[in-house]
């Protein structure tokens, strides 16, 4: 079949609702700093309640990724389960409005639309307080072999895995991404995401993933321990390419016995973090789906996310293609 996409993602289809706090708005709640937790509606509604919203706008891990793709030139589709709800429609104008292709049919019943409370303190660290709704409910019948079959790479999130029905969604993408020889790429996501299903992840990169995207923190947790460069070592026989991103030492890219690291690029101001590694992802697939050398992906990846981080949100606020082309012309290289 023709190759209609550079990626499809799949992944939780989320509402960001983004808001600066201090870090007091934090300690005075007992909400822990950092990282994703998951929330109840109930309890999401009560943060909510007392934020100033500064945007709301579809998020999501992976359609973070597949938005910077879009962003960089690539063709890109999502599927993800939203409700027919206000969210929702927020959801489906803003991916389609990004370029992104998505057909996942809404749910009339049941749980509502997936929103995600991204709280940026002064530091820049972003706390993710995420009420998972509408989106555990993606089924196996939402993957259409069709649109899986006409990608070149397909692209999950692990956050997905806390929905058991999304579980078998994502079986089912995998197996059929195998049956068509296409590529499959993982991003394990989060530190407490990986903690929850490591046994099963473990498994599901040595079955079916081809690129497996991680930070230090979470690939070390995966493979239980502390050592980086042991880890480097094990994850070499688990997948075809590894890329892990290390905050201000750069990224580092496995490829059987070759490792390659590549410097970060300088941040004048990190602002906020959130979706910097979704970018670098989407970098990384864009240079792979264009026949870039390993390093040159990295870079890509690297200039990607140098962009979101030096502004609030998730999504790039200039063209990623023109941003990134005019970096590589700064450093010799074509983009």
């Amino acid at each position: 079949m023709e190759t209609l996409y550079d990626v499809v993602a799949i992944g939780n289809a989320v509402v960001d609702v983004l808001s600066s706090v201090s870090n007091g708005f934090l300690e005075e709640r007992n909400l822990s700093k950092g990282g994703m937790v998951l929330v109840e509606a109930a309890e999401a509604g009560k943060i909510y309640n007392d934020l100033i919203p500064e945007g709301q706008v579809s998020g999501g891990s992976a359609a973070n990724t597949i938005a910077a793709i879009a962003s960089l030139g690539g063709t890109p589709a999502f599927i993800g389960k939203i409700h027919d709800d206000e969210l929702g429609n927020i959801f489906k104008r803003d991916i389609g409005s990004a370029g992104i292709d998505f057909f996942t049919a809404p749910l009339e019943q049941g749980p509502s639309t997936a929103r995600s409370l991204v709280l940026v303190t002064p530091d820049a660290q972003r706390s993710m307080f995420t009420y998972l709704g509408a989106s555990k409910k993606l089924s196996v019948s939402d993957i259409d072999e069709n649109i899986i079959k006409s990608a070149k790479i397909v692209y999950m999130e692990a956050y997905l895995w806390d929905g058991q029905s999304a579980q078998r969604a994502m079986v089912k993408a995998c197996k059929l991404a195998k049956k068509h020889k296409i590529r499959v790429a993982f991003s394990l996501s989060d530190k407490e995401c990986v903690l929850r299903h490591q046994q099963e992840f473990t498994k599901l990169i040595k079955r079916y993933v081809d690129i497996l995207f991680a930070n230090e923190e979470e690939i070390t947790t995966l493979y239980r321990e502390n050592d980086i460069f042991k880890v480097l070592d094990i994850v070499k026989n688990e997948c075809e390419i590894a890329a892990v991103t290390r905050g201000e030492m750069g990224s580092v890219v496995v490829n059987g016995k070759v490792k390659t690291f590549v410097e970060a690029e300088k941040v004048k101001e990190v602002v906020d973090s959130t979706g910097a590694g979704d970018a670098y992802a989407a970098g990384f697939l864009f240079g792979l789906n264009n026949r870039r050398s390993l390093g040159t992906c990295a870079l890509i990846g690297g200039f990607a996310a140098a962009e979101i981080l030096s502004h609030y949100g998730a999504r790039p606020e200039a063209s990623l293609r023109g941003f990134v082309r005019n970096k590589m012309r700064q450093i010799g290289k074509d983009f």
